[in-house]
């Protein structure tokens, strides 16, 4: 994964903020059904550092949403944060990349969680597109 350098972001209100330096260990786009329901999409963006390297400013909230799982939003406005599961990704800090300041600042390399995508996925692709609302 390229260095970032320093990403920041927030989530909607402004309430709670961070700052994640170095490189992350992957950015990439969850497809799981537990991401899904979380945030309310068929997909998440996530870009994962080191605990030590992310700093919050604000208090999230915390919600286990599994045994050893815990998703963090702000609890004024719901923006998902973070995603922790120490379990899984000891001493890891998951970041929504939906929430940073620059949108472009880690694309994502791969697709996870593929088994639990939509069959509608396959032809996403394919669908119109357009830059704004369609007319």
């Amino acid at each position: 994964m390229p260095d970032a350098g320093t990403v920041t972001g927030r989530c909607r209100c402004g309430a709670v903020s961070y700052v994640a330096t170095g490189e992350a260990e992957h950015s990439s786009l969850c497809h799981c059904a537990d991401c899904a329901r979380s945030a309310g999409a068929p997909v998440v963006g996530w870009a994962m550092f080191p605990e030590a390297a992310v700093t919050v400013t604000g208090k999230p909230v915390t919600f286990e949403s599994s045994p050893g799982v815990l998703r963090q939003f702000c609890g004024t406005c719901g923006s998902g944060l973070f995603y922790r599961a120490e379990a899984v990704f000891p001493g890891k800090v998951d970041i929504q990349s939906a929430t940073f300041d620059d949108p472009e600042a880690l694309p994502p390399t791969a697709r996870i969680q593929v088994a639990d995508a939509a069959r509608w996925w396959r032809g996403f692709g394919d669908l119109p597109a357009f830059e704004r609302f369609p007319g």
